[in-house]
C-alpha cells in the first residue's frame, strides 16, 4: 500500500508565446502572436491519497453488493454485525453490534469534522458511547438461503446448502431489526427486486461500482510489475486472466470470516498468474518437441535441460565438490587461524585435521546456472 502525499503550495505561472504565422497557419500571419498566461494553483489543501487499503475495498464491496439488494429504507443497508443464523441474535451479539455501531459513528463524526476544516480535532471529542445506542437501531445481517429459489437440476450430487438453490454471485443474506417488542423484522434482502413481500428474485440486476473495478485493474497492474512476473512476454495475458478472475469472484468475499480483502484478491491474482505460466510452459514444451522432431534448434531453456540431464553432466557434478567432511568447532577454529595467516588454505593444511565423518554427496543438488 503506497501512500502519496502531495503538498505543493506555490503558484506556477507559465507564459507561452506562439507565432502562428511562422508555420503558415491559416489562423494568422507572422505578425500575429498569442500570449497565454496560465496560473495553476496546485494542491493547497490536497487530500491524502492511498494506493489501496482494506477499508476502501470493504466500502466498495459493500456498495456493490447493495446494488443487488432491496431495503425498506436506505439506512437499513448499513449492517452492524454479521451472524450465521437467526438464533445467534442474542445478548452477546447485540452488545457487539452496539460497539461496532458506536465505533463507526465515532469515525464518521471525526471525518466529517476534519472535512469541514476544523483544526485541533480529537477523536475523544466525537466518541459515541455504545450505551446510548438502543437495540432497535441495530441492523443484523443474517446469512441465509431462505429467499433464494430451489434448483435441483443445477448439480447432480449437491453437497452444500448452496448447491440446492439457484446460482448467485455472492453468499445471500437478509437484514433484520428488532422492533419495540423485541421481535425480529426483515428490512432487506439480497438478490431481490421490489418490495420484500411482493418482490421477486433476481441475480443479475446489480453491478460492480466503477471505483471497485478501478481497484481491480490497479491491483492486477501493480502485481504484474513485481520482479518475479514482469519479465515474461505474456505478462499482459496474465493480467487479463487475473482481471477476469476478480470480476467473477470479487464479490464472493465474506466479510464475516475476514476483514482483509486485499489478501483475498492477491491470492486470486497469484493463482491466475501461475495458471497462465503453467499453460505457457506446456505450450513451450510442445513447441520444443516439434522443433527437435524436425531436426531444428529448440529453445534455450530446452537446451539447458538437455545439457543438465545428460550422464556426463551428472557424473561431473558428483565430483564437483570433492570429498566433503564434517568438522567440529575446534578444527574449524584452527583452519580459520591458518586462513588469517596465509590468506588462503592449501591441501597440506587439512592433513592434521580430524574429521568427524564423510558426507555422501551422491544425491546432492546440482549447481544452479544463473540466467542473465
Amino acid at each position: 500500500m503506497v501512500a502519496f502525499l502531495y503538498k505543493i503550495s506555490y503558484n506556477l505561472t507559465i507564459f507561452i508565446g506562439i507565432i502562428l504565422g511562422a508555420l503558415n497557419s491559416p489562423y494568422g500571419t507572422i505578425q500575429q502572436t498569442c500570449l497565454w498566461s496560465i496560473t495553476l494553483n496546485i494542491g493547497k489543501n490536497m487530500k491524502r491519497v492511498k494506493y489501496l487499503n482494506n477499508r476502501d475495498l470493504l466500502a466498495q464491496i459493500h456498495a456493490s453488493k447493495n446494488t443487488y439488494c432491496s431495503y425498506i429504507t436506505p439506512e437499513d443497508a448499513q449492517y452492524d454485525i454479521i451472524v450465521p443464523n437467526l438464533k445467534k441474535i442474542n445478548v452477546r451479539s447485540i452488545a457487539e453490534a452496539k460497539k461496532n455501531k458506536a465505533k463507526r459513528l465515532t469515525q464518521e463524526a471525526w471525518e466529517n469534522a476534519k472535512a469541514e476544516g476544523k483544526k485541533k480535532i480529537k477523536l475523544v471529542d466525537y466518541t459515541v458511547s455504545p450505551r446510548k445506542i438502543d437495540k432497535t437501531e441495530l441492523t443484523f445481517r443474517v446469512n441465509m438461503f431462505d429467499h433464494i429459489p430451489m434448483d435441483s437440476e443445477r448439480k447432480k450430487n449437491p453437497k452444500q446448502t448452496a448447491d440446492h438453490h439457484a446460482k448467485v454471485n455472492f453468499p445471500p443474506f437478509q437484514h433484520y431489526k428488532l422492533d419495540k417488542k423485541g421481535k425480529l423484522v426483515c428490512v432487506g434482502k439480497s438478490h431481490w427486486v421490489g418490495g420484500l413481500s411482493n418482490g421477486y428474485f433476481s441475480a443479475d440486476h446489480g453491478k460492480m461500482t466503477n471505483q471497485l473495478a478501478m481497484m481491480y485493474m490497479k491491483l492486477c497492474e501493480r502485481y504484474g510489475t513485481r520482479a518475479n512476473w514482469r519479465g515474461y512476454t505474456y505478462n499482459d495475458e496474465m493480467q487479463s486472466q487475473a482481471l477476469m478472475q476478480l470480476s467473477q469472484i470479487g464479490l464472493q468475499f465474506d466479510e464475516s470470516k475476514s476483514d482483509n480483502p486485499f489478501a483475498y484478491y492477491t491470492a486470486a491474482i497469484t493463482n491466475s498468474f501461475t495458471r497462465i505460466l503453467n499453460i505457457e510452459k506446456k505450450n513451450q514444451a510442445i513447441r520444443d518437441d516439434l522443433l527437435e522432431f524436425n531436426g531444428m534448434m529448440p529453445s534455450f531453456t530446452r537446451q539447458n535441460e538437455n545439457e543438465t540431464a545428460g550422464p556426463s553432466y551428472q557424473k561431473r557434478m558428483k565430483t564437483a565438490h570433492g570429498d566433503v567432511h564434517e568438522v567440529n568447532k575446534t578444527t574449524l577454529a584452527k583452519l580459520n587461524k591458518k586462513l588469517k595467516k596465509k590468506g588462503k588454505l592449501e591441501s597440506d593444511d587439512f592433513d592434521g585435521v580430524k574429521f568427524k565423518n564423510k558426507i555422501d554427496m551422491t544425491d546432492h543438488k546440482p549447481i544452479v546456472k544463473k540466467k542473465w
